[in-house]
């Protein structure tokens, strides 16, 4: 029996639903700078880092977070970025993005060759005094003087500039999307050539992705910003992942075994594993490239070499299920 209604037809949605999603996707994994900055207990050893690089590459990842040229003593599990960097930039096709904090280590991305360099900024000014240890205005103008002294070397390294905490702080709490607007408007007339958004501590959720997504592609357009960076704190990275989809997004950063996090959300289970966004998006026949078999062989080495760390995900224990191939045709085609 059906059940019974008022009489009056549903009310529509206040915004329309998008259902086309690209036909391809681009995973960036970002595990050998994201994953890896907040592991403490171990520093893994460069050659191993090399072989993690070429694991990947086999799996069919075409894009890589390789490191951060950060000073050693801050942070000594990348210290070895310049070394990774020059191996992954003789993989064919493999494009080699390496963060950045400041102008020095913008300098040495572009004595480097990085085919980018992403530098943070964040939206709420609590987290860039914690995590950068300067306001926001002070990042912005590092931003120019950064795009100065790549333009004065004729460097090929493009700029894009990552808004950390997006979605909201666990220092500041609630970020304003205007304020986020606004800060994307000025890192891009400061001269970054693409922005991303990053969900730094797993407060968002899809609403808030399509809400803010949608104001930002206004101001920067789709040729600009293309990117999304989603943490899976509360359980929520692979559904932003899908309003990021809606959205257009072409490009999402992952980390094989979910590793990674923010050091100001503890407690946090990491970023989304690239694993379980390849199957989603292979379920959804959107292609990306990806060997899922050998990605899974990467993942299952990650354990050995990361021994006695936490590392998440659902593929890696539940498999994919017997309705999908498991062979590189299935998830790349």
């Amino acid at each position: 029996m059906p059940a019974p209604t008022s009489g009056r037809p549903p009310s529509p949605p206040t915004e329309p639903v998008p259902t086309a999603l690209p036909a391809r996707v681009t995973i960036r994994d970002v595990a050998l700078r994201d994953g890896l900055q907040i592991i403490s207990r171990l520093v893994v050893p460069t050659a191993t880092k090399l072989a993690w690089v070429q694991a990947a590459w086999d799996a069919g990842l075409r894009e890589l977070e390789v490191g951060s040229f950060v000073p050693p003593k801050l942070m000594p599990q990348l210290a070895d970025t310049a070394e990774v960097l020059a191996h992954a930039r003789t993989l064919p096709g493999l494009h080699a993005t390496v963060l950045v904090p400041n102008l020095r280590g913008a300098e040495r991305a572009i004595a480097g060759e990085a085919h980018a360099m992403l530098l943070p900024i964040s939206a709420s000014e609590a987290h860039s005094l914690a995590n950068l240890r300067k306001p926001r205005s002070e990042v912005v103008a590092e931003i120019a003087r950064i795009r100065a002294a790549r333009d004065a070397a004729c460097s090929r390294t493009a700029l894009e500039v990552g808004i950390s905490t997006a979605f909201g702080c666990t220092l500041q709490g609630r970020v304003e999307d205007a304020e986020v607007v606004r800060l994307v408007q000025q890192v891009l007339d400061a001269g970054a050539e693409r922005v991303s958004l990053a969900d730094t501590v797993g407060y968002a959720d899809p609403a808030q992705v399509l809400r803010l997504g949608e104001q930002v592609l206004r101001v920067a357009g789709p040729d600009r910003f293309d990117t999304m960076h989603f943490h899976d704190t509360r359980g929520l990275g692979l559904a932003n992942c899908m309003a990021a989809l809606q959205l257009g997004i072409t490009r999402l950063d992952a980390c094989v075994g979910g590793i990674g996090g923010c050091p100001h959300a503890p407690g946090a289970s990491g970023n989304v594993a690239t694993e379980d966004l390849a199957y989603m998006l292979a379920s959804m026949g959107v292609a990306t490239g990806v060997d899922f078999d050998r990605l899974m062989a990467l993942r299952g080495r990650l354990g050995a070499w990361l021994d006695g760390e936490p590392l998440h995900g659902s593929i890696w224990r539940a498999g994919l299920p017997k309705s999908m191939r498991t062979d590189a045709q299935a998830v790349a085609a």
